[in-house]
């Protein structure tokens, strides 16, 4: 016999559970139709009861008898007569309460205990209409409520609980001894079906865990069919005397592997005190790449803490080398973050660059970013200072963006995956313009160009640094600006335009407006007396407006 038809009748008992599901579903959904109907049938007889006591007092109303207690009292007795014709069975039973919680009326024998008539007292007092379950002469039943306010009664249409879901319990349990029925049913012709197909997987499985457990590859399977599970023990015996074969060369490649990698290990340990990750996994999946260098388009951070010399002056040797490492620690911290690459420390000033080896497309931004942070990391370095009592570090910082060449380079003795090339230089003489400028951190144009729509940034100059011989726009970004600075800072951008088109008259007039705001600007200020200078001397023609820097 064919595994197919196997599965025929491994599949016959899956095909009667889903239908038992479904039986047992559409019971559920029985008892709730019965249990809605019974309740609709319970609030019919209330709405009855409802309607003629209504009736009735209206014709006394009309009659002008509402105030009679002889005509009243018949009333009440007719709305009890009513209510008791009402009644269909043994179980069932209308009674009220009047407003001071007693048994008003009642169509058969009830005797309500303290607790069950404090119940009813607390439904009354809240005004609830409709269905509820509750207990009454030691009965539990539930009722449809409600309120008829001419005689001040709390009218209860009740049928006894159990009575009430006598038939849905039935429905219920007749279904699950169904279910369960055929859950047993099912669950023996699932296992004597997967019995009769599983025995020669279980053959092979036994084979396969002595094989593991014994190293031993002479083991075989018996097959007992002639169907798809006897290919699969055949082809089995045929697999386990390939390995046997494979065995002793696989031993060999695998010793030969775990030496590698040991090594390979020790080695990573050991320069990922030097490296970074990402260059040592670069190196270990090419190392033909190891001493070839590469143009890319990095972003560079130079940054330096002013006047280290003085500042040591004042500190043990001892000091200075805890501070240094509390100062590199934070600062490197944040570089690593912003996927950056600490390049080298040069004495107290890092550099540092991103986007390589690994190029993430916002290596401009990762830089500033982390300009940023360094600045506000530096305020909690400084109160670590403070509280040693040695004095706190300013630094500057200067970014740039452009093609370098990055790769190891050295010797065969030493080597450095560091970076080259003419815009390393430029960032590092942005960074000693923050001297010039009085300015913490300043970037280059290139970099501005990423920045826009992102954070405010203000061009204070344009520079020629030293080595170079034209001129770059530099800038100065904030994270965020005051209401005062963001007026001036549009102004000054309005004045610098006019400035560099030779408009020196009407650039001096808007830079005054720069420092009537902002008072203290340095860069403003600056400008208006290069605008003074040139509305008395005109520059030559030729003029780009770019001041050339004699020192790094």
């Amino acid at each position: 016999m064919k595994i197919r038809w196997k599965m025929v009748f491994i599949a016959l008992p899956l095909i009667v559970a889903p239908l038992l599901v479904t039986g047992f579903i559409s019971s559920l959904a029985a008892r709730n139709g019965i249990t809605r109907v019974a309740t609709g049938f319970l609030r019919f007889k209330m709405d009855d009861l409802l309607n003629y006591a209504n009736s009735q007092w209206n014709l006394l109303v009309e009659n002008k008898l509402a105030g009679n207690e002889e005509f009243l009292e018949a009333t009440r007795n007719a709305v009890v007569s009513f209510a008791r014709s009402l009644i269909r069975g043994e179980s069932e039973l209308i009674f009220a309460v009047d407003r001071l919680g007693a048994l008003a009326m009642a169509t058969g024998e009830l005797s309500l205990s303290a607790e069950e008539a404090r119940n009813l007292d607390r439904l009354r007092e809240k005004g609830f209409s409709g269905w509820v379950q509750l207990r009454a002469g030691g009965v539990e039943r539930v009722a449809q409520t409600a309120s008829f306010e001419p005689f001040g009664w709390y009218l209860l249409v009740t049928e006894q609980r159990a009575t009430f879901y006598r038939i849905t319990s039935q429905i219920f349990w007749q279904t699950g001894l169904i279910l369960s029925v055929s859950l047993v049913v099912a669950v023996v012709l699932l296992m004597f079906f997967s019995f009769y197909l599983t025995n020669p997987l279980l053959l092979i499985a036994t084979a396969m865990r002595q094989i593991i457990s014994t190293g031993d590859l002479s083991q075989r399977v018996e097959v007992l069919y002639k169907d798809e599970t006897g290919e699969l023990g055949h082809s089995f015996n045929l697999m386990v005397a390939e390995l046997d074969k494979a065995y002793q060369e696989i031993k060999g490649y695998a010793l030969k592997a775990a030496i590698a990698h040991h090594k390979e290990q020790k080695i990573r340990n050991i320069f990922q005190k030097y490296v970074p990750k990402t260059v040592i996994d670069q190196i270990f999946s090419n190392p033909e790449s190891m001493l070839t260098g590469q143009e890319r388009i990095l972003a560079l951070l130079f940054s330096d803490v002013r006047g280290f010399t003085t500042i040591t002056e004042s500190m043990l040797p001892h000091e200075v080398v805890e501070s240094l490492n509390a100062y590199f620690g934070a600062m490197v911290e944040i570089i690593i973050k912003r996927k950056g690459i600490v390049d080298k420390y040069i004495g107290d000033a890092i550099m540092a660059f991103f986007g390589a080896p690994v190029r993430y497309r916002d290596e401009a931004l990762q830089a500033v970013l982390s300009a940023f942070e360094m600045l506000e990391a530096l305020q909690g370095f400084n109160e670590w200072q403070l509280r040693r009592k040695r004095p706190a570090f300013k630094i500057g910082i200067g970014i740039n963006y452009g093609v370098v060449t990055v790769g190891n380079i050295g010797s065969e003795r030493k080597m450095d995956y560091t970076v080259i090339g003419d815009m390393v230089n430029v960032a590092s003489r942005l960074e000693g313009l923050t001297k010039v400028y009085k300015e913490e951190l300043i970037v280059s144009e290139s970099v501005v160009k990423y920045l826009e729509g992102r954070f405010p940034c203000r061009l204070i100059d344009r520079v020629v640094v030293k080595g170079k011989t034209s001129g770059i726009g530099i800038y100065v970004p904030r994270r965020e600006l005051s209401a005062e600075q963001r007026e001036a800072w549009e102004l000054h951008g309005k004045a610098v335009k006019l400035y560099y088109s030779r408009g020196f008259a009407a650039a001096a007039e808007a830079f005054q407006g720069v420092l009537r705001i902002l008072p203290q600007d340095r860069v403003a200020a600056m400008f208006l007396e290069r605008s003074r200078s040139f509305q008395k001397t005109p520059p030559p023609a030729g003029w780009t407006g770019a001041e050339v820097m004699t020192e790094k």
